[in-house]
């Protein structure tokens, strides 16, 4: 806490001190969901009702921006374990209780530039290597320095100094799952954006500073590009195309020596209110020794690799993702503004030595009215090679001011 303190002090003398009018806007962000999960091998399923509560207040006068808000979570309903507390005889679910400072952040921008100092979410392009986690409830943030430069038109700058990753695991985490990861990490991004797309590199450091968390075998240097775009056939038809490469290594105290390669290929096609969508990801391995394959410790990895949470942590063999999907959305339907069904399908296999790992089968439905989202969203993975079977079932509330 004192490097965010004294980080938002650096902070409010880079700018000219003059009165400005203050506008206050409050945040509140509620969520009320019921998980449910069965997992082979487990003695008992597990089922949580968790409530999440974010409130803050933003205020903001000029070129400056102060922002605080706290989170809180309770479970009414624990009957599963989240991995701190309850049995291991049942699967995990990871939203612990907890009560914390979720964001406090101070932030000037000016023209080109703005530098954001204390804690604050990061979310780096899609999310696959640096995210903010926000599928579960405690969400992840970063305590940093970040600066976002416009160096000149279509080219921007994005730099981030981080010393703690502030985990899902909340007030109660310890050991392996603590409520912090501290370290020394640097994630950077240029970006241009082109007449067909965004071309970006990025380079990133992660250096985590505790023995409890993997030996320290998850910090890692990441450097790569990735090209995304949306090319409009009409206004009907649109066809959206990402591509993305990097490669991995050991870095900072961790003791083993790897490099592993990432490989990305994804398109979407948008007719109308029909999405369908493919693609085919690859977290490579190296010599097949545990952690020594492609890992991503501070993204958000709900987003990837099938809602089961089966590929959290790499395996030892990296894992290849072919994958498909197909969407449908509705807008005005009675009461609603939106309905939305997705459903998503993956194949899943070993980069080294090419052994399947399973198949999962994910859906989702949602509606939306002014401020609120309910959902229902399914999971399921059949286990082939790794892992076991497991089911998971979600429905949810979520309402944002």
């Amino acid at each position: 806490m004192k490097k965010l303190f004294a980080a938002a002090a650096a902070l409010a003398v880079a700018g000219p001190g003059y009165a400005q009018t203050v506008t206050l806007k409050p945040l509140v962000d509620a969520r009320l969901r019921n998980e449910s999960v069965h997992q082979d091998g487990l003695a008992t399923d597990s089922d949580a009702l968790t409530i999440r509560l974010r409130a803050g207040v933003e205020a903001d006068a000029g070129p400056w921006l102060a922002l605080v808000e706290a989170q809180g979570t309770l479970a009414p309903v624990d009957h599963y374990y989240d991995g701190l507390n309850g049995a291991a005889t049942r699967p995990l679910i990871g939203d612990p209780q907890n009560i914390a400072l979720y964001r406090a952040q101070l932030r000037y921008k000016k023209g080109a530039l703005a530098v954001t100092a204390g804690r604050q979410r990061i979310t780096l392009d899609d999310e696959r290597f640096v995210g903010a986690s926000n599928f579960r409830d405690a969400g992840q943030s970063f305590d940093a320095v970040r600066v976002e430069w416009a160096v000149i038109p279509k080219l921007k700058a994005d730099v981030s100094y981080v010393w703690d990753v502030r985990t899902i695991w909340g007030i109660d985490g310890n050991g392996a799952r603590p409520q912090a990861i501290s370290g020394n990490s640097i994630l950077a991004n240029l970006s241009w954006t082109t007449p067909v797309g965004a071309l970006t590199g990025f380079a990133y450091l992660v250096d985590q500073d505790e023995a409890a968390v993997q030996g320290f075998r998850l910090s890692s240097q990441t450097y790569g590009g990735r090209f995304a775009g949306v090319h409009a056939f009409s206004e009907r038809v649109k066809l959206s195309y990402a591509a993305s490469f990097a490669r991995q290594s050991d870095y900072g105290r961790n003791p083993n020596t790897y490099a592993a390669s990432y490989y990305l290929a994804d398109v979407g096609l948008d007719i109308a209110a029909l999405k369908l969508g493919g693609g085919y990801e690859v977290l490579g391995a190296s010599s097949g020794s545990a952690l020594t394959s492609f890992q991503t410790p501070i993204a958000t990895v709900f987003k990837f690799q099938g809602w089961a949470d089966k590929f959290t942590t790499t395996p030892a063999d990296g894992v290849r993702d072919l994958y498909g999907s197909a969407g449908y959305g509705w807008k005005k339907v009675g009461p609603a503004d939106a309905i939305t069904v997705q459903a998503v399908y993956h194949r899943f296999s070993s980069d080294r030595l090419a052994r399947l790992y399973g198949d999962e089968a994910d859906l989702l439905a949602s509606v939306k009215h002014g401020r609120t989202t309910l959902s229902a969203r399914y999971a399921d993975y059949w286990a082939k090679g790794f892992a076991t079977d497991t089911r998971k079932f979600w429905l949810q509330a979520d309402w944002v001011y």
